[in-house]
């Protein structure tokens, strides 16, 4: 096990380079899934149907492959633009890091908004009945009654997706970006150790599994909901 100290720093740069893969994505796709799950429930047809084509395309294709044709495709696009590559952002643009978090984003907006759809519908009509019934505008049964009891209701299969969410970042080494398997893929071609690296990104993805799980868990049972 001497390589794992030897090889500290490079694991310790894909650990948090994984960290930062599954905040960024895990936080913009949240926000881009709310999004999504409120044009698919929307009465207006500009709306709900780009958002209904997009889920579908986005869980219709393996991940893999958007990657690729994000990774490949834009970043090929962008290269051959002098004025992204004169322009402030191109070290961005040509970093696959920010390429692999917009496929992810993409993803778990995609499949957490059809989650969250789920749930607003699943609402009781009784319980917005009584928010028109005391005068609230739309605008605010939605902020106030029908979202937040839609995302309680969903908590654990959110919980079910952000493990997946975690899980996809290890994706992120096919496109030259370090992650946690990529250290440890580098670290078993310059050891010839086969499988104890790989051992060891098992363990933390199972550790890093296990704190999304308390997590989630904790927030169900601190939040107080009338069923």
């Amino acid at each position: 096990m001497n390589w794992v100290f030897e090889y500290s720093d490079l694991l310790i740069k894909g650990f948090l380079t994984t960290l930062e893969l599954i905040s960024f994505s895990l936080v913009i796709g949240f926000v881009c899934a709310i999004g999504v799950a409120l044009c698919r429930v929307s009465e207006t047809r500009w709306l709900a149907w780009p958002a209904n084509a997009f889920t579908s395309v986005i869980r219709g294709t393996p991940l893999l492959v958007q990657i690729y044709i994000v990774y490949f495709g834009l970043g090929s696009i962008f290269a051959h633009m002098p004025i992204i590559r004169s322009s402030f952002i191109w070290p961005y643009l040509r970093d696959g890091f920010w390429y692999m978090v917009f496929a992810l984003v993409l993803s778990f907006a995609a499949y957490v908004g059809e989650v969250v759809r789920g749930g607003l519908v699943g609402v009781p009509k009784g319980e917005l009945e009584a928010a028109k019934a005391i005068g609230m505008s739309p605008y605010k049964v939605m902020l106030r009654i029908r979202l937040p009891r839609a995302l309680y209701q969903v908590l654990p299969t959110l919980a079910g997706e952000s493990v997946m969410l975690l899980k996809s970042t290890a994706l992120a080494s096919t496109i030259a970006v370090v992650d946690l398997l990529g250290a440890a893929n580098e670290v078993r071609s310059m050891t010839f150790e086969v499988y104890q690296p790989l051992i060891l990104v098992a363990i933390i993805y199972i550790v890093l599994t296990l704190i999304i799980e308390q997590f989630f868990g904790r927030l169900e049972r601190r939040i107080p909901v009338r069923r």
